[in-house]
């Protein structure tokens, strides 16, 4: 209703009312009576069955977050969120949907994402819903784009990494849950040895008869294709980073994660690739040949004494190429 009363106070200020702005007010008023006489279900009935609910919302709302990359420059993205409070009281029917939106949307709608402004929509959730709500709930999913430069030339191309946000608020207390999703190759450390083995098979066959060779005659016979008649079998690969952010952190550390564990995996997946990008992605997979285990143990000592984080979860998923099921492991934060 608040536009019928904006157009009623700017229309006392002009110091009269013609005929015609009688009209349109008394028209007006008319709606908002009829939408003062509306039903309000959720107000007014009883619940058919009673009890309390953990989470009430709504999922998949779409809107458009505003966010800072790493040079200081304001981009917007695409994104879906869920929200929810808690029912507390056992003979409400229903909450109030159209206020979790109005405020994901009044305070999304031109700020910058952080923490505090998390905090300020999980307040106005439970504020909203404040004789019925003790807890509230926010998570926010989105893919967060980041241009990255090729290993060796000088061309670059965009990464879509998926973020997803989850925050709370319950007896007062905040809580914030970041977790993105790493894409990078694992070359497998088995099937490397193996390879080895039948290199050195496929030399002493070629030279059983030789008990000297020359220097050129090694390199000569390394180039073809005889030589590595096989390697070592590698596959896309996943890691599933969650981490909870310490309560005196102020900004979401998207970027700065992502950069980090991204050294820490060593063979991340590229964007644009020449020759000399390949040949040293290939150097790199046979530097850090891994396990599924070998990653996880990787990510989890890198995060064990990472700045600002409370506790994390890490999930591998290597999709196998020699099996048509995949290899995975987790790890989580040592705890004493």
């Amino acid at each position: 209703m608040f536009e019928f009363v904006s157009d009623a106070l700017n229309l006392k200020q002009m110091g009269s009312i013609d005929p015609g702005a009688q009209s349109v007010l008394s028209t007006d008023s008319r709606v908002a009576s009829s939408k003062s006489l509306m039903p309000d279900v959720a107000n007014e009935s009883l619940p058919l069955t009673g009890g309390t609910l953990e989470r009430v919302g709504m999922s998949g709302v779409e809107l458009v977050l505003r966010l800072r990359d790493a040079s200081g420059e304001i981009f917007r993205t695409p994104a879906r969120a869920d929200a929810a409070v808690s029912l507390d009281d056992e003979n409400v029917k229903g909450i109030h949907m159209s206020r979790l939106f109005l405020s994901l949307n009044n305070r999304l709608a031109d700020t910058e994402l952080s923490l505090p402004v998390v905090n300020e929509i999980l307040k106005d959730f439970i504020h909203t819903h404040q004789d019925m709500s003790s807890s509230s709930y926010l998570t926010l999913t989105y893919e967060h784009s980041l241009k990255r430069p090729a290993l060796l030339s000088d061309h670059a191309g965009w990464r879509a990494y998926p973020v997803k946000i989850q925050s709370a608020c319950q007896q007062g207390v905040f809580r914030h849950q970041v977790q993105v999703r790493l894409t990078y190759s694992s070359a497998c450390p088995c099937s490397a040895a193996l390879s080895r083995q039948l290199i050195q098979q496929a030399f002493e066959n070629r030279f059983s008869d030789r008990s000297e060779l020359t220097h050129d005659e090694i390199m000569q016979w390394l180039g073809t294709p005889e030589a590595i008649l096989a390697v070592p079998h590698s596959q896309r690969s996943h890691a599933d980073v969650c981490v909870e952010l310490e309560s005196e952190i102020e900004e979401f550390p998207i970027e700065s994660l992502i950069d980090y564990l991204e050294r820490v995996i060593a063979t991340p997946v590229q964007t644009a690739v020449k020759r000399e990008d390949e040949q040293e992605f290939a150097r790199l997979n046979g530097a850090n040949l891994m396990f599924c285990e070998d990653a996880a143990r990787k990510l989890k000592g890198a995060l064990e004494g990472y700045e600002g984080v409370k506790d994390f979860r890490v999930e591998i998923n290597h999709l196998e190429s020699l099996h048509p099921h995949d290899a995975s492991a987790v790890a989580i934060k040592n705890r004493s």
